[in-house]
């Protein structure tokens, strides 16, 4: 197996040079095939049915996970979801009571101290219902 010399005067290929050119040669095939693969309306129904059972295979997934995670009654992401919303109106609805109260124990402090008897012996005026008020919320919480 000798090899036959060129006659057209050019030094013969290296090794390397051989294996870059193969390469490239069927890097170029493969994407002439690629692209008339592609450019078929055969692919882009492939394409959405691939997408479309993705999906589906998805959802089916996230299902199945969630059905597992309420039999072992550990709370899923919809859970804390729902119960962060309850959590919220009920802190709400609290906020509006306080304001409620404070409001109503405002009214019987005004009330009690424009008939004068239970007004501080020193004179302190507003600032010591204040420091009343302060004190009676202490001790009632405690």
């Amino acid at each position: 197996m000798a090899e036959t010399p060129k006659t057209d005067g050019a030094p013969a290929p290296t090794p390397d040079q051989e294996v870059r050119r193969l390469y490239e040669e069927a890097e170029t095939r493969m994407a002439r095939a690629a692209e008339r693969v592609v450019s078929r309306d055969s692919f882009g129904e492939l394409l959405a049915m691939v997408t479309e059972n993705t999906v589906a295979l998805v959802r089916i997934g996230n299902e199945a996970m969630d059905l597992v995670l309420r039999n072992l009654r550990i709370a899923s992401r919809q859970d804390i979801n729902r119960l962060t919303r309850a959590l919220g109106r009920t802190e709400d609805k609290l906020e509006q009571v306080l304001q409620e109260v404070e409001g109503l124990r405002d009214q019987i402090e005004t009330s009690s101290n424009g008939r004068g008897s239970r007004a501080p012996a020193g004179g302190g005026g507003s600032s010591g219902s204040g420091t009343r008020r302060r004190s009676s919320r202490g001790s009632s919480s405690s």
